[in-house]
């Protein structure tokens, strides 16, 4: 009896209305296979439980998103926007031609390794994107270097000791820092 409710359980919680970013739940599972579930995480094990979410965000919610994951993971949100603003254009949908998805543009190996399984649905992929470039920042100790290797690949900021001498590297990362300063004196 008990286990003929879980299907039940489950089709209940697919097909009720999605709620807000501000309701959003968080998870991990542990070493042991249990899943931990809450709505405010106390380390950046938790991942976005993205079954609740809405897929329509207003710029608004991007913000907020920004906001939520800079403050988490000690990243300027500003930054953020400006990162997903040259990556992406605000464009949750978007594919680049070396395949790098959504709006923080993360190719697919990259996603495995972040276990990123929904590179379209904005929460994740901000949170994936955001936690990622937190770890170029610890590697690299320093912005031009850390956006170089988002980029580029850390790899390839390492060979070249520096921003490698791309064009589209040392492009992107003049347009994400310009962004990034009118940001930041705009307000």
């Amino acid at each position: 009896m008990r286990f003929k409710l879980l299907p039940c359980l489950f089709l209940a919680i697919l097909f009720l209305p999605p709620v807000s970013t501000a309701g959003t739940v968080y998870y991990y599972r542990d070493e042991n296979g249990t899943y931990h579930f809450t709505d405010l995480p106390t380390s950046d094990r938790f991942r976005p439980f993205s079954l609740f979410r809405t897929r329509d965000l207003s710029s608004e919610d991007f913000i907020e998103l920004t906001r939520t994951y800079g403050s988490l993971y000690s990243i300027d949100p500003m930054l953020i926007r400006a990162m997903i603003e040259v990556e992406s254009g605000f464009n949750p949908q978007a594919v680049s031609r070396a395949g790098a998805q959504g709006l923080m543009q993360i190719m697919p190996q990259t996603q495995k390794y972040l276990g990123l399984v929904s590179p379209f649905e904005p929460e994740s992929n901000i949170e994936a994107g955001t936690r990622y470039f937190r770890y170029l920042m610890d590697r690299f100790q320093s912005v031009p270097l850390a956006l170089a290797a988002y980029n580029a690949g850390p790899s390839r900021v390492e060979e070249y000791n520096g921003i490698p001498p791309f064009r589209e590297t040392q492009e992107y990362v003049r347009r994400v820092l310009e962004i990034f300063e009118k940001h930041k004196n705009s307000g």
